[in-house]
């Protein structure tokens, strides 16, 4: 059965990379029936916070998606302690006394063999490293790297193909520091190894460190997993998107903070470094389970465009805008609610619920809800220029007998939209003027704008009382103006 994990460490927000590595896991456990496991990487105490760990569960809540098993890799310490004392004991691991290097977590420093490994150390006899650690001596634990001519790590990537290194390259690499901490090679692959991890999907970015997670994993006598390196996430000027340089336009919460539906989001980010091999582009959660696999992984680097002026990919608020479109009313009410209302508008559900169908195809991003529909819910519209009220071709006179019929008409007419409509263009004939003449006053009259919903199922939902009122009120700015 497949196995896949996402193993975030909880040193900042969640990265909009760090959620594509998510959903591209969570996509592939889901397409072959697998299990989706969230491992939290928090073995580095002095970087973690509980402000990252709280952004990784946010974002991840916000995504909807979930997960099969959960484990915290700080509570696996022993498993990580004994695999490595075991590789000792087999003489594949070994402990480096060396002072300069007991708390390093990387190459041990240049000696006779150069930056691959202390020859002292590597040689040191069992009976003599048991005693010296017996004593009390610090120590780094070290894996033996083989050193055998023209030794070979191979493995094959699903994305990148056929991998290869010379063991020569390769430096005895620290399991242990000295304070028992595991380093990130251990702690991932002892992990990997207890949790029967079929695939590691993750990022390009770590795949350099794969040629030691294969000497591991066979070293400790287990299957070495499928492993699939996805393309970096890259700014417009080709650069690695990241957290330090490009700030909240990569972290996850900024898209749900600004109106991202997170289907959309999933969509989106989806197409990062994958297509469905076929020209789909709007894409459902269960379309992209159905089509997702890792041979639609692209080897090259997934750009995503954005400006200081546009913080959001053009593309991602397209397909936004066409999730918003295609989601039912009831569904998509009760999230354009939370915007209305933090813009201080008093945005009753059942209100919200009357206002989305006619909104719905207006709004790419669900905080556009408050430019786009805000004359709902305000008791006065904001001040607009009376001339505004005047159709094309028309003048203060034509508007002013428009305006005035209309105000006997919705005080008297049934409130429904077919027979405000009904009676509007009945009225336009009666008036000898045309219906878009008949239609703009009015429509400026109760909107505040002429750019707006459909007319008549707008009046319909603001009411009787508040379409007579703010009827009136356009009366009045013609009565007192002077065009």
């Amino acid at each position: 059965m497949v196995r896949v994990r996402f193993a975030p460490s909880p040193t900042g927000y969640l990265h909009i990379g760090s959620a594509r590595t998510f959903i591209f896991n969570w996509l592939f456990a889901r397409h072959n029936a697998g299990t989706m496991i969230l491992r939290i990487d928090d073995t580095d105490v002095e970087r973690n916070t509980r402000e990252s760990l709280d952004s990784i569960f946010e974002g991840l809540a916000w995504l909807g998606l979930d997960w099969d098993e959960f484990y915290r890799q700080s509570e696996r310490g022993k498993l990580h302690t004994s695999l490595a004392n075991h590789l000792v004991g087999r003489g594949l691991a070994y402990r480096d006394f060396a002072p300069a290097r007991t708390a390093d977590d990387g190459a041990p420093e240049a000696g006779a063999a150069g930056w691959l490994f202390n020859p002292e150390m590597r040689e040191l006899s069992q009976g003599e490293s048991d005693a010296r650690a017996a004593s009390g001596e610090p120590f780094v634990i070290r894996f033996r790297v083989p050193r055998d001519a023209g030794g070979v790590v191979t493995f094959r990537d699903a994305v990148y193909g056929e991998q290869s290194k010379s063991t020569s390259d390769i430096e005895d690499f620290a399991l242990l520091r000295s304070s028992g901490v595991p380093t990130y090679h251990m702690a991932s692959c002892a992990d990997d190894i207890d949790l029967k991890i079929t695939h590691i999907i993750r990022g390009q970015d770590h795949l350099a460190n794969t040629f030691k997670h294969v000497l591991l994993f066979e070293a400790a006598g287990a299957p070495v997993p499928q492993f699939a390196h996805l393309p970096l996430l890259i700014a417009p000027d080709g650069a690695k998107l990241s957290k330090r340089k490009h700030g909240p336009v990569v972290s996850v919460t900024s898209y749900r903070d600004a109106g991202f539906l997170p289907e959309a989001f999933i969509n989106f980010v989806a197409l990062l470094g994958w297509n469905p091999k076929d020209d789909r582009e709007h894409l459902n959660r269960d379309e992209l389970v159905a089509a997702f696999t890792l041979a639609g992984v692209n080897k090259s680097n997934a750009v995503i465009n954005f400006s200081e002026q546009e913080p959001f990919d053009p593309k991602a608020v397209w397909l936004n805008g066409q999730h918003i479109y295609k989601l039912p009313a009831a569904q998509l009410a009760p999230q354009l609610a939370p915007f209305l209302r933090s813009a201080g508008l008093e945005a009753d559900e059942g209100k919200v619920l009357a206002v989305t169908p006619l909104i719905q195809e207006r709004i790419r991003l669900l905080r556009d809800v408050v430019s786009v529909a805000d004359f709902f819910f305000l008791e006065k519209l904001a001040p607009y220029d009376p001339a505004e009220l005047i159709p094309q071709k028309g003048d203060r006179a034509m508007a002013l007998r428009v305006l005035e019929k209309a105000h006997q008409l919705l005080a008297a007419v049934e409130f429904i939209h077919p027979a405000i409509e009904s009676a509007f263009r009945a009225a336009a004939e009666e008036l000898h003027v045309k219906a878009g003449q008949m239609f703009l006053p009015v429509r400026v009259a109760v909107c505040g704008r002429k750019n707006a919903p459909p007319l008549f199922e707008t009046i319909e939902v603001l009411g009787r009382e508040v379409s007579v009122q703010r009827v009136g009120e356009a009366i009045g700015k013609l009565q007192g103006t002077a065009l």
